[in-house]
């Protein structure tokens, strides 16, 4: 589900839409009437405060969770509600927000196993080689666990996990929560490397300035619910406006 050698982004269906989705944890509705889309090859930036639903949207896209309404679509493929293994061979990619590794590999291990699945056993050395360049310091912990990594490796590793076979589309789940800025920065070159690579990127995110630095679109959700979207040289007075809102509205 890769755009097609040739053609221009233009030319395409949006590598993802989320159209009128609404989402439960059993009783409780976490999702209401949620739609946007995201470009073939294009970077949309989903933002909102703890609680808004962001990662239960990245959840919904990719297969991890079912919509009680709505559907979900890859580049013009209806998704909506096939398994997540399903999801991720048609091309699509979750980094979540935790690990997304196998702890009790280490570095080296959790790559391979990754790389022939993706690769073929005749890439991993090259796909290894590129991915310690990107970044040394999973070189220098190759043969570390995993799951003894700190968190912001932990995120490099699942992060480095994709860059080499570069997904039709890529969601990056609170990529950057309680990292050091040095660590940040790794995380969205790697970012811009894969979208470079043809990769569409749905960001989710409350590192704001770094999102809207990367992103062309920015959709930001308040209680479940799209309260914005639109540019994302927009989105920041667009935030400003809805926390002004909440905050005159708790004053009443």
């Amino acid at each position: 589900m890769s755009p097609t050698a040739g053609s221009a982004p233009g030319d395409l269906p949006p590598a993802l839409e989320v159209d009128h989705v609404s989402a439960a944890y059993g009783p409780y509705r976490a999702l209401f009437d949620v739609s946007f889309t995201v470009p073939a090859g294009g970077v949309t930036a989903l933002l909102g405060s703890n609680g808004a639903g962001k990662s239960t949207v990245a959840r919904v896209v990719s297969g991890l969770m079912g919509t009680t309404r709505g559907s979900v679509r890859m580049s013009g493929t209806e998704v909506t509600g096939m398994p997540a293994y399903k999801i991720a061979r048609a091309g699509m990619a979750h980094v979540p927000e935790g690990r997304g590794i196998f702890a009790n590999l280490s570095v080296e291990e959790n790559l391979v196993l990754a790389f022939r699945q993706r690769l073929g056993r005749r890439r991993v050395s090259e796909a290894l080689a590129r991915t310690y360049d990107t970044f040394p310091i999973l070189g220098e912990r190759r043969r570390q666990r995993g799951g003894t990594l700190s968190g912001g490796q932990q995120r490099l590793l699942s992060l480095a996990k994709v860059l080499q076979a570069p997904p039709g589309v890529l969601v990056a789940d609170e990529l950057s929560l309680g990292l050091a800025p040095v660590v940040i920065e790794a995380v969205y070159d790697g970012l811009r490397s894969i979208n470079r690579a043809g990769t569409a990127l749905l960001i989710v995110e409350q590192q704001v300035d770094r999102a809207l630095g990367l992103a062309s679109s920015a959709i930001i959700l308040e209680h479940g619910t799209v309260a914005f979207s639109g540019p994302s040289d927009t989105a920041l007075a667009a935030m400003e406006r809805i926390l002004a809102s909440r905050t005159a509205g708790s004053v009443r």
